[in-house]
């Protein structure tokens, strides 16, 4: 029998500097287009694209420092902790006028038939 493993430094947590937290994204080793839109990419292209990016996002270990970083240093593109440029924008102007909202993206990931099946065989 091998020795219990001993858990080991959480994900979330820094691992080296300010920007640690990027070698424990989901999106590491990702092709950067998935995040980042080819020019003219438009329509449904674009809202795919978008979709898969968040899929990848939606269980990342460093979703919310990623956010962070995103909405503090103004990224004006690609998705950057499940949001877009558009939903960054939108958070923006919402806390410029004292909204509060939560940092949920806009666009709930959509169901897929199979999805569904195996939530309902349980």
């Amino acid at each position: 029998m091998l020795p219990a493993r001993t858990p080991s430094t959480p994900t979330h947590q820094v691992t080296s500097g300010p920007e640690g937290w990027r070698n424990n994204a989901a999106c590491r080793g990702i092709e950067p287009s998935m995040f980042f839109s080819p020019d003219n990419e438009r329509g449904t292209a674009r809202g795919h694209r978008e979709s898969r990016a968040r899929q990848i996002c939606q269980h990342c270990p460093v979703l919310t420092p990623c956010r962070e970083h995103a909405l503090t240093t103004g990224e004006p593109y690609g998705i950057w902790g499940g949001m877009t440029e558009n939903d960054r924008k939108r958070h923006t102007n919402r806390a410029r006028r004292g909204e509060h909202r939560p940092l949920a993206p806009r666009h709930a990931t959509p169901a897929t038939a199979d999805a569904l099946h195996l939530s309902c065989a349980r």
